[in-house]
């Protein structure tokens, strides 16, 4: 059983910065990819950025250099660096681990989500 253990929610004003954490009960050495979604009201969830197992991280245009993705091998521990935020920010975060089969259906494990409200 993989569990993810998302932390790091809360309320900010514009402008203003958080960081997420997603404690993961498996090494990263288990999972091709751990992303950071997001979902807010009436929306579609939706990626926020990414980080292969080898490192390379990716971002979608509206985070992009204002978000930063890392993680701590050691402490099984991703985390999401938010500045600059904005009230489109606002949404619930998941955290994302995805194992990519070459037969059947890829292996999604998701972290409890965190509420980030920006006001402005």
């Amino acid at each position: 059983q993989v569990q993810l253990v998302v932390s790091g929610g809360g309320l900010v004003q514009a402008g203003g910065s958080l960081r997420l954490s997603c404690a993961v009960s498996r090494s990263f050495g288990n999972f091709d990819v751990m992303g950071w979604y997001r979902q807010a009201p009436g929306n579609q969830r939706e990626l926020v950025a990414g980080i292969t197992r080898a490192g390379t991280t990716n971002y979608r245009d509206f985070v992009k250099g204002r978000f930063t993705i890392s993680r701590d091998n050691a402490k099984n521990t991703v985390y999401l660096q938010m500045n600059s935020l904005k009230p489109e920010d606002t949404a619930v975060y998941y955290c994302n681990a995805l194992v990519i089969r070459s037969v059947g259906p890829n292996l999604n494990y998701w972290g409890s989500g965190t509420q980030v409200t920006v006001s402005s």
